[in-house]
């Protein structure tokens, strides 16, 4: 089959979100046909270029999402008019305070609207999608929308809608500098809607759209279900509408309000429309669950990670220093790396000889900030030591990055102690974690994301932000060797049993089909004759097998066999052809048992399968 992969700041460029997984599932179904259509983020990400693409990947299609480049489309008097018309619903459904509604709504009601809730709420989900759709027509047919969300009109449609009755309390409160920050936000993540992928031969081309995220990566993919009719698969390992509420903590709360209320619309209108839905852990399909999905279509399929790197390290768990704690990340404040810092205080008093590794470093300036904090605390919790009055001291702290001669590579880093810790006060799917399980290795984390999900009971789980709690976790296992042993044998066989490469792909054919088979088919095709061909696409002609090469009959893709020949010709029963039995007036016999078969239809036509060929599909096939 033909799958429209839908990425945004990912696949297939070097650096983003989901690349290594996405390049994995494309490479592991060589099967199919993969056609990618990419939403990049910034300069940065395009100018690295892309990964290796594999020869199933036939089209790549990219569309920016960072810079401001005027489409010079100018509307005339009726398309401004519809414009203002789409963009003000849309407005009028992110800024009304809704009981009940999907996160992304701020502002309170009284108990007594709150009884109309169910009702008001589905009300305004269909007033966001009208919205939402309308603005899609109206750039199919002008041409694009980026002038017009830039525009004045959009600026005062928004401050319509905040001004408006029933406008929850924060966006009320939104200034002209607020409307204008946000206006600017929807328009970047509105983009999608003026791009040319959804024709016949873009997305209306595919056989199954598969966003590869929530938020702006599946409205490409909402937009070909509605333009083409594509059934629509939504994989989310980190829910977008969760990363909003942690990102941009610095605008103002009437931003962040409008700006989540239209995310909270958007993954609502995804999860209604989707076919199926795929979290990748209990703690996404959560966050979906909250937003509105529903979980008939909810289907939990594990993030599948390569084991192999890390099987020498599984494989000899002895190597490892019994008195080493290692933690292997990347370093940024929600890693809560000070937090371990203090608790590894406290495990020095209880275990002198024990050391922490540090190996990560940071991704943007804030964690390079982040990383100079936590080296300044280690600096003054650990002064440098030394054994005797003329030995150089060293810290029992080190922090380290991997690909130097002492840790080539992160499976190195995990095999260097017996201990792995995380720390963290917000994780998605902690794939470090996992990584650490392939190793062998026992761990003490934190209850956070996913992370009680992965582990499982293989590991040690303590509170976040408690560094009593996570020092007396970790003397407990440095204290008992054969506890550890037992731990990290049974993560091991944990995470090979469920996190890995193998098994995501496996979960993805088996999707891919089975939405296939739900499905109608919506391109008809014809015969020689110009006929339909009933049947021509049917799902079992996707499977791969000896029925499906090149050598079959085209019966697999064209329909069965006796529907591929001249259509039967309509006979009219002859009156004079039934003889009256002996022994009557005349005309026949009412008694249906001492009737032979009709004469009227030609012996040909019952011997023949093969003339029994295009009965037209209007009538249907029975």
């Amino acid at each position: 089959m033909r799958i429209g992969l839908l990425t945004e700041g990912g696949y297939p460029y070097v650096s983003g979100e989901a690349g290594l997984w996405c390049d994995r599932l494309v490479r592991g179904l060589g099967q199919h046909e993969f056609d990618v259509y990419a939403l990049t983020r910034s300069e940065r990400q395009e100018a690295r270029g892309w990964v290796p693409l594999p020869p199933q990947v036939s089209r790549v299609r990219t569309a920016s999402l960072w810079d401001a480049e005027d489409d010079g489309v100018v509307y005339g008097r009726r398309a401004r008019r519809r414009f203002a018309e789409h963009y003000g619903e849309l407005a009028a459904a992110l800024s009304t305070t809704v009981p009940g509604q999907v996160p992304g709504a701020a502002g309170t009601v009284s108990r007594a609207d709150s009884e109309a809730a169910p009702d008001q709420s589905a009300l305004e989900a269909d007033r966001f999608a009208n919205a939402l759709y309308g603005l899609a027509e109206l750039a199919r047919e002008e041409g694009g929308l980026p002038r017009a969300l830039r525009s004045e009109t959009a600026v005062r449609a928004l401050e319509r809608a905040c001004r408006a009755p029933g406008a929850h309390r924060l966006a009320r409160e939104a200034r002209v500098p607020d409307l204008l920050t946000v206006a600017a936000r929807l328009e970047r993540a509105l983009r999608p809607l003026s791009l040319d992928w959804y024709e016949d031969d873009g997305l209306g081309a595919v056989d199954l759209c598969h966003a590869a995220s929530g938020g702006t990566a599946a409205l490409p993919g909402l937009l070909a279900r509605h333009f083409c009719e594509v059934p629509l698969l939504v994989t989310e390992y980190g829910v977008r509408l969760r990363a909003h509420y942690l990102t941009d903590p610095d605008s103002s709360p009437s931003i962040r309000a409008l700006l989540a209320a239209f995310h909270g619309r958007l993954a609502a209108e995804t999860y209604r429309r989707a076919a199926l839905i795929t979290p990748g852990n209990a703690h996404a399909r959560r966050w979906q669950e909250r937003c509105g999905a529903d979980r008939a279509k909810l289907r939990t399929v594990h993030p599948g990670m390569d084991a192999t790197p890390f099987a020498e390290a599984g494989e000899s768990p002895e190597c490892a220093d019994p008195r080493t704690l290692v933690w292997v990340g990347r370093v940024e404040p929600a890693k809560d790396l000070v937090s371990l810092l203090h608790a590894f205080a406290e495990i020095r008093k209880e275990e002198p000889g024990a050391r922490l590794r540090i190996v990560g470093g940071p991704a943007d300036p804030e964690g390079a900030a982040y990383l100079a904090h936590c080296k300044g605390l280690a600096a003054q919790l650990f002064p440098d030591e030394a054994d005797g009055p003329h030995a150089v001291g060293s810290n029992p702290v080190s922090f380290e990055e991997t690909g130097g001669p002492e840790l080539p590579s992160r499976a190195d880093a995990y095999a260097s102690g017996a201990l792995v810790v995380l720390s963290s006060v917000v994780e998605g799917f902690p794939a470090g974690l996992v990584e650490a399980m392939f190793c062998g290795r026992a761990t003490v984390s934190t209850d956070v994301g996913a992370v009680v999900e992965a582990i499982g009971g293989t590991g040690l789980v303590v509170p976040p932000r408690n560094p009593r709690a996570l020092a007396e976790a970790c003397v407990a296992l440095l204290r008992d060797p054969e506890r550890r042993a037992r731990l990290g044998a049974a993560a091991r066989a944990r995470a090979l049993e469920l996190f890995t490469v193998e098994q995501n792909v496996a979960a993805f054919h088996g999707i891919y089909l089975d939405i296939l088979s739900r499905t109608p088919a919506r391109r008809v095709v014809l015969d020689e004759t110009g006929e339909p061909v009933p049947f021509s696409s049917p799902a079992e002609g996707h499977v791969p097998g000896r029925w499906t090469e090149g050598t079959a009959r085209a019966a697999v893709r064209g329909g069965p066999g006796w529907a591929t020949d001249a259509p039967v010709r309509a006979t009219v029963r002859d009156p004079a052809s039934e003889k009256a039995p002996a022994g009557t007036a005349g005309g026949p016999n009412p008694d249906a048992s001492d009737m032979g078969p009709p004469a009227a239809v030609p012996l040909t036509a019952i011997d023949e399968p093969s003339a029994m060929a295009s009965v037209p599909v209007t009538e249907g096939v029975r």
